[in-house]
Parts: structure tokens; C-alpha cells; sequence
């Protein structure tokens, strides 16, 4: 059944239950994804990045 633009009908526990299983994933990938270029561009430049002068 369609539902009145603007209107949206109340999330069961089961949905609610799920979405919060998907952010988490989401969170979680995300994290990898960023902590992965972190990783990747401290290699990039080398170990000689923590000897250089300031």
C-alpha cells in the first residue's frame, strides 16, 4: 500500500533492529577505508618521515 508523500509509517523493531546493524557496518568500513589510506601514505613516505628535522 502506497503511503502519503511526506508520510512515513513507524519503524518496527525488527527494521530498527537492522538499520542499526548497517550503520555500524557502514561506520566500521568506513574506518577500515580510512585507517587503510593512513597506512598507505605513512609507507609511501617512509620510514626516514619520523628522523627528518623540524
Amino acid at each position: 500500500m502506497l503511503e502519503p508523500k511526506g508520510q512515513y509509517r513507524p519503524l518496527t523493531p525488527e527494521e530498527e533492529a537492522r538499520r542499526r546493524k548497517r550503520s555500524v557496518a557502514i561506520a566500521l568500513a568506513l574506518g577500515a577505508w580510512v585507517l587503510l589510506f593512513f597506512v598507505l601514505t605513512i609507507v609511501k613516505l617512509g620510514p626516514q618521515i619520523l628522523s627528518r628535522p623540524l
